[in-house]
């Protein structure tokens, strides 16, 4: 689910002591357009929706998420958005946060 490679490569790159604060920026971008996708899902918006959060995802190594999102994208690339399954990316975002989150706390 989460690609703790990656994680400890983006803290080595921008440091401990920042490494909260572009998780923090992330998980803000992120949310924002997860309840637009929660709230008011815009097929015509969808493909970049999300290549936007899959970008993210992998630079934070959510690696199911990411996944998600780029199957979901390559389906409203191809005119087929509406059979995107936004709630089982919705739902893999917030099991990765969750894991994400409760692992960060315990290290």
């Amino acid at each position: 689910m989460i690609d703790w490679e990656r994680v400890e490569e983006l803290r080595d790159e921008i440091g401990a002591e920042d490494f909260g604060e572009v998780v923090e920026l992330f998980l803000d971008e992120v949310e924002e357009v997860i309840a637009r996708l929660r709230d008011n899902p815009d097929v015509a918006n969808l493909e970049a929706d999300l290549h936007f959060l899959k970008g993210g995802a992998l630079n934070l190594g959510f690696q199911t998420f990411s996944q998600l999102c780029q199957a979901g994208e390559a389906a409203a690339a191809a005119g087929k958005g509406d059979t995107v399954d936004v709630p089982a990316i919705l739902a893999s975002f917030e099991e990765s946060k969750g894991v994400f989150a409760q692992k960060l706390a315990a290290a």
